[in-house]
């Protein structure tokens, strides 16, 4: 790879960290192991790079390997967390300083449901939220764009029955 390439990739990253934040945040609530995902994605994009097809849109290529190295990072996670006792999300909540948001609020309770959502539909609602065209969505996911505005719009009912039974 010629020095270029890396300014290159450095500039790409840099002007693209916004997506791969949102992907790693959405699959990683813990701090530390978002790093590590954080970590896992650049090299991955970083050994995907020498290949990447401009006939592809930078954002589509990047949320694709961002949301294929997420979903098996929280996969191998999930595994873990399986085998090892978990503290509930209450005592973590107590012991986190670094996240000021109130738990309660309608924002975080938000992103509480979507981490719920499977992974599939957790990528897809990521990607409608970040204002991506459903045309955008699907080359990303690879389903259709008519699959892409039936499954927004269950997974927006889903959301918004679960508002619905937090309400008096």
């Amino acid at each position: 790879m010629q020095p270029s390439d890396k300014d290159n990739f450095l500039n790409m990253i840099e002007d693209n960290k916004g997506i791969i934040f949102k992907v790693a945040n959405a699959y990683c609530k813990d701090r530390e192991n978002r790093k590590d995902l954080l970590q896992e994605i650049i090299i991955q994009l970083w050994q995907a790079y020498p290949k990447y097809n401009d006939q592809f849109r930078i954002t589509t290529w990047i949320y694709r390997i961002a949301l294929n190295v997420s979903i098996s990072f929280y996969r191998k996670q999930s595994s873990r967390d399986k085998r090892n006792q978990a503290l509930t999300e209450d005592i973590i909540s107590l012991i986190a300083t670094d996240e000021q948001v109130d738990p309660d609020s309608e924002f975080s309770m938000l992103h509480r449901f979507i981490r719920q959502l499977n992974d599939f539909d957790r990528a897809l609602i990521l990607l409608y939220l970040e204002d991506r065209s459903h045309q955008e969505i699907a080359d990303i996911l690879g389903i259709s764009v008519s699959n892409v505005s039936t499954k927004v719009f269950r997974i927006k009912e889903q959301l918004k029955q679960k508002f619905a039974t937090l309400k008096p």
